[in-house]
This record gives C-alpha cells, structure tokens and sequence, in this order.
C-alpha cells in the first residue's frame, strides 16, 4: 500500500472513532462506527491473501450485524423517548439491544469467536490496531450509557469473557491467536466493573493498550508469529527475550508490575460493592491467562534453543527495524505499580 494511501485510511479510521467519542448524538455515533469499520478493512487486507481476505469478511459481517444491532435499539429508544441524545437511554429492551450490539464490536463472550480467527489472518501490524484501537470507540459509548446498563447481564458477559479468554488460549502456539484471547480476557474485566466504577474501566483499557502496544512491537521486532519463532529470540536480541519475560508477566497481572494495577483496583471495587464471588472467581480463572502467559516466558527466556555456532553471535549484528516509542512504553507497561498510591489520590 503506498504511504499517501495509508495515511488517508488511517486518518479515516482516527477520525471515525474520534467522532464516536466525542458525539452526543446516535446518529452520529452510527455514522462514526460505519466510518472506522469501513477504513480499517483495507489496514487487514493490507498483505493481500486469501487467509487476509478471510479475516476481513469475517470482521465487516461481524461489525456490521453489530452496527444494525445497534441502529435497531437505538431506534426503539427513539420511538420510547422521542429523542437522539445518548444520556437518554430510558428503554430496557433498547439498552439491552445496545449492549449486545457493543459487546459484539468488542469481541465479548458469547460473541468471541471472530477475535481469535480475525486476529490470526491478518499482519502483526494490522493485528495491533485492531486489538488497540478498534476498542476504544465501542468502550467510550459504553462508558457513556454505563448508568443503564442491566448490571446482572454484563456481569454474566465479563465471567464468560474472562473464562473463554483464559480456556481458549491454553493450547494456542500462534501468537496472534494467544493476543486475541488476552485480548478477550482484558475486555472481561472491563465489563465487569463498567456499571459500577466506569472511570476505573478506562484506567484498565489504557494499561491494556499499552501493555498490548508494547508486545506486538516486540513481536514485530523480532519477527515471531509462532512459540517456535519466539524460542530463537534470544540467539538474536537477548535483551528482547528479556522484556518479553517481564511484558507477558505484566499482562498476567503479576503484583511488582503494572498489569497487577487494574486487576486489584477491579477486585477492590467490587468488594466494595458487597461482591465476593464474582471477583473470586474472576481471579481464579485469571490463572489460565497467567499459564499461557508463562509458557511464552518458558519458550522465550528460559530455555536455550539448540543453534549451530555459526548462529551464536547473530545479537551482535545491528537491527533494521526501529520502533520509535518501544523503551517508554515497555517502562510504562512493567514499572507503573510505585506511582499507584498518588494516582489513587488525585482520583
């Protein structure tokens, strides 16, 4: 794709979700939906082949059942209430009609399955926006309707989301795909504590896309698309194999390192709000997230792959690629947890 090409989609699908985040109005709203799913279908099929033509039908079907969902309980709450604006949401039919058609945009459990196929027919680099990017704009209309609602349904969303993030990526060896079910598992938790503290919704998907951003640079780096791929990093960056290491364990949510953040204010929010099995089991089943997150740590940094000598020294030869903003997200994405005190303050 030629770069003056690339940057016209690109601002299109920016420009789309920034329409959707900044709108009061539905209509807009739908249109800045059918903007950003109609731009991003070119940035998947930007490798073009038939396994990325495939992914990229999956993904326009998918969001546009979505979208018609949505333009569905919109215009039931239009007939209810008589009016466009998005803070009145006063049907339950028609929010539930919104919700559903929100958490198919998001990849949520029971509407998981594209994530996982999607993901794994495109590039790193396209697999990157779609795992970031394409969650903020359905995460800012559900933070805006977050008041209602039904709390019972989106708890139910969250734990199956969390379970199926965490069971689906057990036996994965396809990074992509292993990224997709994290993916999954992080929108869980996040539908788990939107009704009840939104704000802390959007702390946890800002950690998530920066946690998110930093592992597929690091894949991208160092050209791995497979366990197998992964196994040979540190014959080529040593150092890379390292942060790898440290990145999995933070989206795990390890205690020292930042991914432990949004998990415990999560867990803290919805004891607060006199739940005890819905956290408890949250965090069991975050275990599975944890396990396959180790096995990627295993194949990377703790074991040596058998090479022949001439391969030894291949770390000293200088990389190609360069990834600008790397070393203050990879900072960002391990070492928030000691600034977690102040920022508990200023909320």
């Amino acid at each position: 794709m030629k770069p003056p090409i690339l940057i016209a989609i690109l601002a299109t699908v920016m420009t789309g979700t920034m329409i959707v985040m900044l709108s009061s109005h539905w209509l807009l709203i739908w249109i800045g939906f059918e903007m950003n799913m109609l731009a991003i279908i070119p940035i998947l099929m930007k490798k073009f082949n038939p396994r990325a033509m495939e992914a990229s039908t999956k993904y326009f079907l998918t969001q546009a059942t979505a979208s018609m969902l949505l333009m569905m309980g919109v215009t039931i709450n239009l007939l209810y209430s008589g009016q466009w604006m998005i803070s009145k949401v006063s049907n339950p039919a028609a929010s539930t009609m919104m919700t559903i058609a929100l958490t198919m945009k998001l990849g949520l459990s029971p509407f998981h399955f594209w994530v996982p196929e999607v993901t794994q027919g495109i590039s790193l680099s396209s697999g990157m926006i779609l795992l970031t990017w394409q969650k903020i704009a359905p995460m800012s209309v559900l933070y805006q309707i977050s008041p209602s609602i039904n709390t019972d349904l989106m708890t139910l969303v969250a734990l199956a989301s969390v379970l199926i993030g965490g069971w689906g990526g057990l036996n994965q060896t396809q990074l992509r795909k292993i990224m997709a079910y994290s993916s999954i598992a992080h929108m869980g938790w996040m539908a788990a504590i939107i009704t009840y503290n939104p704000t802390m919704m959007f702390l946890n998907l800002s950690l998530y896309i920066l946690m998110t951003l930093s592992t597929f640079m690091l894949f991208m780096l160092s050209a791995s698309t497979t366990t197998l791929s992964l196994s040979h990093t540190w014959n080529k960056i040593p150092l890379i194999a390292s942060t790898i290491l440290t990145l999995m364990l933070s989206l795990g949510g390890l205690p020292p390192l930042s991914g432990f953040i949004p998990k415990w204010m999560i867990i803290q929010e919805l004891t607060k709000n006199d739940m005890i099995v819905v956290p408890t089991l949250m965090a069991i089943t975050a275990l599975l997230n944890l396990y396959f997150y180790m096995r990627l740590t295993y194949s990377t940094a703790l074991t040596m792959f058998p090479s022949a000598n001439n391969m030894k020294m291949k770390w000293q030869f200088e990389h190609t690629k360069k990834m600008t903003l790397l070393p203050p997200l990879i900072i960002i994405s391990t070492m928030l947890l000691p600034i977690m005190p102040m920022m508990s303050i200023l909320d």
